[in-house]
């Protein structure tokens, strides 16, 4: 009896942790987070436009001459005929780029958001409104119509010669801006139901942790890995079913494998990201850094008496080049990600030393990372 209700409780305890894993702990992903099934996407349109009633802060005709020439197109598709040889002096017009995301199975009459940018001289696009412009796709199919008043989210001021401006004025927004006009056909799987999942990111541990989880949830086997990124699915044949199918899928928890340690690194900007896989081995560091002094001191000659010569002032400067005091230091190995930022930062290395001192800690094989220089 008792050795019954012993092997009872491991199958109990044994049953749980299946649960656990299958679930996956707190911190799991949906898959929705995580991959995307094929076929749903966004699609990038783009469009050329007029903006009118600026405040005299448009383009300039004599240096931006396609202003002009998209205006006198414009005004002859609505009848009227400028004379020949017309010298329009415009400052409320300019000529812009619209751009546009077209999201998946949007609908003919709905409405999206525009971005308005600048493409001549103008120097502001405030207060400025946007004629009617076809947004067309890749194909270079209308797929909507823009038009409507920007919104400029900066500010400018000029007075007596100076000027302050905030944030930028040349471009603007128009929320809900365009009208759809036609749709992106979109079919989810083929006649036989297969439905391709994409991860996000390729990884063979995570696509083995999704295809079982997805093939737990559904208790029969539904789900098949071609490679590291992509799975396939069998899905239902009807409409309905399908997406009931694809929505259960979307939101199952997974555990995704843990990410390669990697140090990423903006020459740019100086910025260093380092994700919590970063390990570190022993390793000692001598850093020191340059600096550069510069002295100068005005100086007068004064011409000696009936000389006839002329007060000059010269300037001397004293150039000096020291160096601060390169310590050799000591830096203890850890897997923490917290004590590799300590170990770094008792360098007291400034960002951009620490660029080079993490390279040379990678060649040197003590760092266990990627480095990547954006």
């Amino acid at each position: 009896m008792r050795a019954a209700t012993m092997a009872d409780l491991i199958r109990s305890l044994l049953g749980g942790l299946l649960l656990l894993t299958i679930a996956g702990p707190a911190w799991a992903e949906q898959i929705r987070d995580i991959a995307e099934f094929a076929g749903v996407r966004p699609n990038s349109l783009v469009g050329y436009g007029l903006v009118v009633g600026l405040d005299g802060s448009g383009d300039q005709t004599t240096q931006s001459p396609f202003t002009e020439q998209s205006l006198t197109n414009m005004l002859s598709q609505l009848g009227l005929t400028l004379p020949d040889g017309a010298n329009m002096q415009m400052k409320n017009i300019a000529a812009v780029m619209l751009t546009a995301t077209l999201p998946p199975f949007a609908r003919p009459g709905q409405q999206i958001d525009v971005v308005v940018s600048s493409i001549g001289n103008a120097r502001s696009l405030r207060g400025g409104t946007l004629l009617m412009t076809p947004l067309k796709g890749a194909d270079g199919d209308v797929y909507a119509m823009a038009q409507g008043n920007l919104l400029v989210g900066g500010a400018g001021a000029a007075a007596n010669g100076s000027s302050v401006t905030v944030n930028q004025l040349a471009g603007g927004r128009i929320p809900r801006g365009a009208v759809v006009e036609r749709e992106v056909p979109l079919h989810l799987g083929g006649n036989d139901g297969m439905l391709s999942l994409y991860l996000n990111q390729a990884d063979f541990a995570t696509t083995e942790r999704v295809v079982f989880a997805i093939n737990s949830e559904f208790r029969r086997t539904v789900a098949s890995a071609v490679n590291g990124g992509v799975i396939q699915l069998q899905g239902p044949m009807s409409p309905n079913e399908r997406v009931n199918f694809m929505a259960r899928v979307e939101g199952i928890a997974v555990l995704p494998a843990e990410a390669r340690p990697k140090v990423i690194i903006d020459s740019r900007t100086g910025s260093v990201v380092l994700n919590s896989a970063v390990k570190l081995g022993r390793a000692a560091v001598a850093h020191g850094n340059l600096s550069v002094i510069i002295d100068t001191t005005n100086q007068v000659s004064q011409p000696g008496a009936l000389s006839q010569g002329q007060t000059a002032g010269t300037a001397n400067s004293n150039i000096s080049i020291q160096e601060q005091g390169g310590l050799l230091h000591f830096m203890e190995g850890s897997a923490s990600l917290m004590d590799v930022v300590k170990g770094l930062n008792a360098l007291g290395a400034t960002p951009q030393d620490l660029m080079v001192i993490l390279q040379a800690l990678k060649a040197a094989g003590s760092l266990r990372a990627e480095l990547e220089i954006i």
